[in-house]
C-alpha cells in the first residue's frame, strides 16, 4: 500500500482505513491506497498553512530550485516504477508513456527550477508624478499567493502532478495534492519520492488520497487554502467556482472541451490518417483532443474515406503490448456513459465505425474506436464531451462556414487546421476561440508554452510563464522620490 504524505510523514490515513485500486484493463485490484478523511485533509492544510507563513520556502528562491533538480533527479530515477504505475492503475498504453504521459514530462520539472531563480520577481518603475500629483519612485513584487489545493484527473494522472506542483514549487507556495480516486498511486508515489529524494521541507508538499467527494470539497472551502488549480469536467469546475466564491479564493481551471480538427480542401488528405486515429489515444480520453472533423463538402467523400480506414486501422488492445494506443477507458461508470453517447449518436447520424464493446476484448473497460459521419453541428455527439475513442465528422462549406461550426461550442480548449496553404491556415487558427491551435500537426504542449481554455473551458493558464504567474500576487510599493 502506498501511503499519504502530510507534514513530511509517509503515513496511513487517520483512522486507518483503505480502498482499492483497480487496473481498468484487468478489472482487478492492483493494491491498496490510503483512503484519507476530514482529519487527514485538515492537518495537510494546517501543514501547509503553517510552513508558507514561515516565509523561508517562499522568499528563498535559489533553495527552491536546488529542491525541484532534486525532483527532477528522484523522478528520473523511479522513471520504470512510475511507468508501470500510469500503465497498471490509469490504463495507458506503454507506447504512450514514451510521450506526455511520463518520458518527455519530466524534463519540464527543471524548466521551472529555472524559472524559480531567473523569474524577475521585482520591477522598478521610473519616479515620476503619480496621479495623484506626487512625484514617487515605484516597484512592483510578484509573491508567492500561497497555500495551493491542487487537484488532479485521471487520465493525465502523473504530468497534471507534476505540472501543478512542479509550478506552485518554484512560485514559492504550499501545496495539498488531491489526486483522483481512480489513480491515487500517481500521487502517493509522487508524495513519496519528495519525501525520499529531496530536500523540500516537511510540510510544503502534502497529498491525500480517498474515495470521498468530501475530500476536495474541504479542500476547496477552507478559509486556509489561497488558490484551487483544478482539472477536470467543467460541471465539476463550476461547483468548485461556487464554492470558491464564499472565500473570493482564485482558481485556475482547465476544464471540458469538444476541440475542431478543420481540413481544408487545399490540404493533403491520405497524409492526416495518423492525425485523425490519434484522436483515440489512450482511448479518446483527453480534453484537448480534436474530436469533431470538420470536412469540406468538395473532398467528403475522399476525407471520409480516410478517416474511416484511419479507424478501422486501430484497435483497442491490452496496455502493455507496445504496438497499442488504444486501452481501456477509466472505469465502468465512464464507459456506461461513453457507449450511453454512441447509443444516442446512432439516433443522430450515421456510424461508419465502431459503435460498441469489443469482442476480442471480454474483460476490461474498453470501447471500441467509433465513427460517425454526416453530423450535424447542433447534434448531442457534436457539442457534448464524449471523453472516449469516438470522432464525429462534420461538412462544411467555406471556411467562413468552418469558423462557425468550430467555435459553435460552449467550449474553446483547443483546435487544428490541416492546410496546403500555411497563411491560408493561419487566418482561420487566428478566428477559432481556443486557447491553443496546431497547424498541420504542429504541437504546442510544453513546459514554456502557456495551456488553458477560452469559455468553459476554464479559466486562468498551465505551463509557461503565464501558468507560473497564476501562483502569484503582484504588490505595489510607492517612495518619495
Amino acid at each position: 500500500m502506498t501511503r499519504l504524505l502530510i507534514d513530511g510523514i509517509l503515513r496511513e490515513a487517520a483512522d486507518g482505513r483503505t480502498y482499492a485500486n483497480i487496473n481498468p484493463a484487468t478489472e482487478k485490484s492492483i493494491g491498496q491506497a490510503p483512503n484519507a478523511g476530514a482529519t487527514d485533509v485538515d492537518a495537510a492544510i494546517s501543514a501547509a498553512r503553517r510552513v508558507f507563513d514561515a516565509q523561508r520556502w517562499s522568499q528563498d528562491h535559489a533553495f527552491r530550485a536546488h529542491c525541484l533538480r532534486q525532483l527532477h533527479q528522484g523522478l528520473v530515477a523511479d522513471r520504470e516504477h512510475l511507468r508501470r504505475i500510469q500503465i497498471d492503475e490509469a490504463g495507458v498504453p506503454v507506447a504512450l508513456t514514451h510521450s506526455i504521459w511520463l518520458d518527455t514530462i519530466l524534463d519540464a520539472v527543471s524548466y521551472w527550477a529555472d524559472l524559480a531563480e531567473t523569474y524577475p520577481y521585482e520591477t522598478h518603475i521610473a519616479a515620476r508624478a503619480t496621479l495623484a500629483g506626487v512625484t514617487s519612485q515605484r516597484m512592483v513584487i510578484r509573491e508567492p499567493i500561497g497555500v495551493v489545493a491542487a487537484i488532479t484527473p485521471w487520465n493525465f494522472p502523473l504530468p497534471l502532478n507534476i505540472f501543478k506542483v512542479a509550478a506552485a514549487l518554484a512560485a514559492g507556495c504550499t501545496v495539498v495534492l488531491k489526486p483522483a480516486p481512480d489513480t491515487p498511486w500517481s500521487g502517493t508515489e509522487l508524495g513519496r519520492i519528495i519525501a525520499e529524494s529531496t530536500d523540500i521541507p516537511p510540510g510544503v508538499v502534502n497529498v491525500v488520497t480517498g474515495m470521498e467527494s468530501s475530500i476536495g470539497q474541504a479542500l476547496v472551502a477552507d478559509p486556509r487554502v489561497d488558490m484551487i488549480t483544478f482539472t477536470g469536467s467543467t460541471e465539476v469546475g463550476k461547483r468548485i467556482m461556487a464554492s470558491a466564491a464564499n472565500n473570493v479564493t482564485r482558481v485556475c481551471l482547465e476544464l471540458g472541451g469538444k476541440s475542431a480538427n478543420i481540413v481544408l480542401d487545399d490540404a493533403d488528405l491520405p497524409s492526416l490518417a495518423a492525425g485523425i486515429a490519434g484522436v483515440c489515444s489512450h482511448a479518446g480520453q483527453g480534453c484537448a483532443l480534436p474530436t469533431r472533423l470538420l470536412l469540406p463538402r468538395n473532398r467528403y467523400d475522399e476525407g471520409l474515406a480516410v478517416a474511416q480506414a484511419a479507424f478501422e486501422s486501430v484497435a483497442c488492445g491490452d496496455p502493455n503490448d507496445p504496438n497499442v494506443i488504444v486501452g481501456p477507458v477509466m472505469n465502468a461508470r465512464q464507459r456506461a456513459r461513453i457507449l450511453s453517447m454512441i447509443e444516442k449518436g446512432k439516433h443522430e447520424a450515421r456510424l461508419l465505425v465502431g459503435g460498441g464493446t469489443p469482442e476480442a476484448m471480454p474483460v476490461g473497460y474498453y470501447v471500441e474506436p467509433t465513427l460517425f459521419c454526416d453530423v450535424d453541428p447542433d447534434a448531442d455527439i457534436a457539442q457534448e464531451e464524449i471523453f472516449g475513442p469516438v470522432l464525429v465528422v462534420i461538412p462544411y462549406d467555406n471556411d467562413d462556414h468552418a469558423v462557425e461550426i468550430a467555435n459553435n461550442s460552449i467550449y474553446g480548449l483547443s483546435g487544428a487546421v490541416q492546410g496546403g496553404d500555411v497563411d491560408r491556415a493561419m487566418r482561420v487558427a487566428r478566428r477559432l476561440r481556443t486557447g491553443t491551435v496546431g497547424i498541420n500537426g504542429g504541437v504546442w504542449l510544453a513546459a514554456d508554452t502557456p495551456f488553458g481554455g477560452y469559455k468553459q473551458s476554464g479559466s486562468g493558464r498551465e505551463l509557461g510563464m503565464d501558468g507560473f504567474a497564476e501562483f502569484l500576487e503582484t504588490k505595489s510599493i510607492a517612495l518619495p522620490a
